[in-house]
């Protein structure tokens, strides 16, 4: 839920766009993941590595911005995705919709 897009690791331009789940460099034509390839892995709550696709539950009580709905305790939130940024979770709450969640506030579901 990023507004700015990461540079192309190939050849560093800034004029990248993304198609789905891919980002594109239209001056040299390189693909690649939405991943995030940062030295430091994203952790939840209690320290559990998370990683795209993953299975997490809310651990508090969040105010939703702009709303007056809530995400309960206990929630589950399927298949998420790791972004760069302040709330590196974009997922879809069931009851709410797409949205962004910091990792501080999950906890991965093992299992």
């Amino acid at each position: 839920m990023s507004d700015t897009l990461p540079p192309c690791p190939e050849c560093s331009s800034a004029f990248t766009y993304q198609l789905d789940a891919l980002f594109s460099c239209p001056e040299c034509g390189h693909e690649w993941t939405g991943a995030v390839s940062t030295a430091e892995p994203v952790r939840d709550a209690v320290g559990n590595i998370l990683s795209d696709g993953d299975t997490v539950t809310v651990i508090r009580d969040l105010k939703v911005k702009g709303s007056s709905q809530v995400v309960k305790v206990g929630t589950k939130v399927r298949g998420i995705r790791l972004v760069g940024g302040d709330h590196d979770i974009d997922c879809k709450v069931p009851g709410i919709g797409q949205m962004g969640l910091k990792s501080q506030f999950v906890k991965k579901v093992t299992g």
